[in-house]
C-alpha cells in the first residue's frame, strides 16, 4: 500500500454479529421479530429467538428457563413422553414438521401460532390441598406465569402424545392440531379442555 493510500476504517466490532442475529430465523425459515401477545401477564416469559438447541445452558441457573426459546421449551417437554425420552433432535424434527403443517394450513407464522396456543391454553387459577384438623379441604388459587406456561406446553405435548400413540396419526400432525386448535381457543382440543377443567374445578373451590 503506497503512502497516499489511506486504510479503510474498520467496522465496529460487533456489526456482523448483530446483523446476522437480527436476520436469523428459526429452523431458517421462519422470522421471529414479529410477533404479538395478547396476554401481558406472560409476556415476559414467552421468550421467542432463533435459537431451537442451546445444549443446556438455561439449566445452570433457577428460573434461568424463562429466557429459553418457547420453542426449545415445548420441544423438552415432548421428550417428558415415553417413545421421545431423551432424543433432543427428534422432538426438534417433530416441531419443526409440525411448524410446516401449521403454516400449510393456516398460512400464518407458526412461531404467531405457537405463541397464541399457549397464551390460550394457560390456566389462570387452579387449586391446592388445605389441611384443618385433617381435613382436606381444596382451595383456589391464582397461577404464576411461569407455571402457566409450563403447564399450557404441557397440555400441548400430551395432546399430542395422546392423539399419535397408537394411532395413524403421526406425532407432527398431532402437535400440529394441538397448536392450531388451541390458537383458535377449540374447546375440543385437547389443551384447551385441561385448561377449562381446571379452572372450572377451581372456580368451584373459591
Amino acid at each position: 500500500m503506497s503512502e497516499d493510500e489511506a486504510p479503510e476504517p474498520d467496522a465496529p466490532a460487533g456489526t456482523d454479529d448483530k446483523e446476522m442475529a437480527a436476520n436469523a430465523k428459526l429452523f431458517g425459515k421462519w422470522d421471529v421479530t414479529d410477533i404479538h401477545y395478547e396476554d401481558p401477564s406472560t409476556r415476559r416469559y414467552l421468550a421467542v429467538t432463533p435459537v431451537a438447541h442451546t445444549m443446556g445452558r438455561h439449566a445452570q441457573k433457577q428460573f434461568k428457563k424463562s429466557e429459553l426459546s418457547i420453542v426449545e421449551r415445548l420441544a423438552n417437554r415432548l421428550m417428558k413422553t415415553g417413545a421421545n425420552a431423551g432424543k433432543k433432535q427428534q422432538a426438534l424434527n417433530i416441531v419443526q414438521d409440525a411448524f410446516d403443517i401449521v403454516h400449510e394450513r393456516t398460512d400464518e407464522n407458526p412461531i404467531q401460532v405457537l405463541v397464541s396456543a399457549v397464551e390460550n391454553a394457560a390456566p389462570r387459577e387452579e387449586t391446592v390441598r388445605l389441611k384443618y384438623g385433617g381435613i382436606s379441604v381444596p382451595q383456589a388459587v391464582d397461577t404464576a406465569p411461569q407455571r402457566r406456561i409450563d403447564q399450557a406446553l404441557k397440555f400441548l405435548a400430551d395432546g399430542a402424545h395422546s392423539s399419535s400413540f397408537k394411532t395413524p396419526t403421526d406425532a407432527a400432525e398431532a402437535l400440529a392440531n394441538q397448536l392450531v386448535g388451541a390458537a383458535d381457543y377449540n374447546v375440543q382440543t385437547y389443551a384447551i379442555g385441561q385448561k377449562e377443567e381446571k379452572e372450572r374445578v377451581a372456580a368451584a373451590a373459591r
